[in-house]
């Protein structure tokens, strides 16, 4: 019994050994990723607004290469998925609403 605890223990510390390296890189990214915006990022926030509807005005979004448009087109569905999953952990129910 005693050898079996020493196995965990030695499988626990070579797992935190080898998850600290990924840890920290996901931390350094969760950092800059994940704040919210601060005062200082209001004016950029407008601007990129300003420029997604004056380029939706002029017919801006004609000239994407598939590529970039492709793009577009998956950051749009992941909003989209996003706001689904967030509509099912509101409401608790993956089909209507509890009455």
């Amino acid at each position: 019994m005693a050898s079996l605890a020493n196995k965990g223990s030695s499988l626990v510390s070579t797992l935190l050994t080898q998850a600290r390296p990924k840890f920290n890189v996901f931390m350094k990214y969760a950092k800059v990723e994940l704040t919210p915006p601060t005062p200082g990022d209001i004016p950029a926030i407008r601007d990129g607004i300003g420029r997604l509807v004056s380029g939706a005005r002029t017919g801006a979004w004609k000239n994407l290469t598939v590529k970039e448009a492709w793009l577009n087109s998956l950051v749009a569905a992941e909003v989209c998925f996003w706001f689904y999953v967030g509509e099912c952990i509101g409401k608790r129910h993956l089909v209507g609403y509890e009455v």
